[in-house]
């Protein structure tokens, strides 16, 4: 049986001095993973859908993710956002680290969603050497004595070493920084993969969709319908429909399984007029009701 850990749940496991943190629309914490009451004998489920974590570690241990998995050997970061559900199981009893805590409030002006680490399952992991060790853990050390200090801009700073971090590695990447649209039809299949992702992006807008159709999104681009279709058709394989439904339906199953909101609440979000129409939806999609899929494994 998979332990889940609510986000409160995990502060609450905690050594003394640091559970008494919760939730703030600019939230940042650290914690040492030396402290952390855990056991290797389950994977941890992080589900609370608020925070961005980047995560210093020594260890063997794997992450497992919808469809695949990651191995850890040595030293790693490893970035989570937080609308990608994801498991951690830990292979060896000694594990060393800190796990950096964050609402994207915290920094302001930097889209974490379109950073390659925090975008893609693939990138999420870095592997280290002891020397780039080192140099990721006296950033984090600094940040944790900031975090402390009763400076008055100490906030300011811990965002400036946070973003530095953030960048350090993302300097190690061999993703590009962004999309590399090289003609027309991948630059328009770019500008809709964005919209869409922030358009259904619940811890980006807590309100309903205002784009809900193929329609909706070409007059936003300002193309025809049949244009926007052909386009996305050429790049992705897929038509505007089913880029829609696909994205529907991973927020879907995500808010289904990692949030206490109801069906019916779920169902407004995602732009459905009815809670019926969106139990046919899931079904259609995942062979069960909305309901079945929640409390299923």
């Amino acid at each position: 049986m998979v332990k889940v850990l609510k986000l409160n749940s995990f502060y609450d496991s905690i050594q003394a001095g640091h559970g008494s943190e919760r939730y703030e629309p600019a939230h940042f914490n650290i914690v040492r993973i030396e402290d952390m009451l855990l056991t290797s004998e389950a994977p941890l489920n992080y589900s609370r859908r608020s925070y961005y974590k980047v995560s210093l570690v020594k260890g063997s241990s794997k992450i497992h993710y919808p469809g695949h998995s990651i191995g850890i050997s040595r030293a790693a970061l490893v970035f989570t956002n937080p609308v990608m559900p994801y498991s951690w199981e830990r292979n060896s009893e000694k594990q060393e680290g800190y796990v950096c805590i964050f609402t994207e409030d915290f920094l302001p002006g930097i889209r974490l969603q379109d950073l390659p680490a925090f975008r893609s399952a693939e990138n999420t992991v870095i592997e280290l050497e002891q020397e780039n060790f080192g140099k990721f853990e006296t950033l984090i050390l600094r940040m944790d004595d900031e975090r402390c200090s009763d400076y008055q801009y100490r906030s300011e700073l811990i965002c400036c070493l946070l973003t530095e971090l953030i960048f350090e590695a993302q300097k190690m990447l061999s993703a590009p920084a962004g999309p590399q649209a090289s003609n027309a039809s991948e630059r328009l299949t770019a500008a809709f993969l964005r919209m869409l992702e922030t358009e259904l992006n619940m811890d980006i807008s807590y309100r309903k969709p205002r784009l809900l159709s193929p329609a909706d999104y070409a007059g936003k681009l300002a193309v025809h319908t049949n244009y926007l279709n052909k386009a996305l058709k050429e790049v992705t394989g897929q038509t505007t429909t089913e880029l829609i439904n696909a994205r529907i339906l991973r927020e879907a199953t995500v808010l289904l399984k990692n949030s206490k909101l109801m069906v019916s609440e779920i169902a407004w979000a995602m732009g459905f007029s009815h809670p019926n129409h969106f139990s046919s939806f899931i079904k259609k999609h995942t062979g069960s009701n909305p309901k079945a899929f929640r409390i299923s494994k």
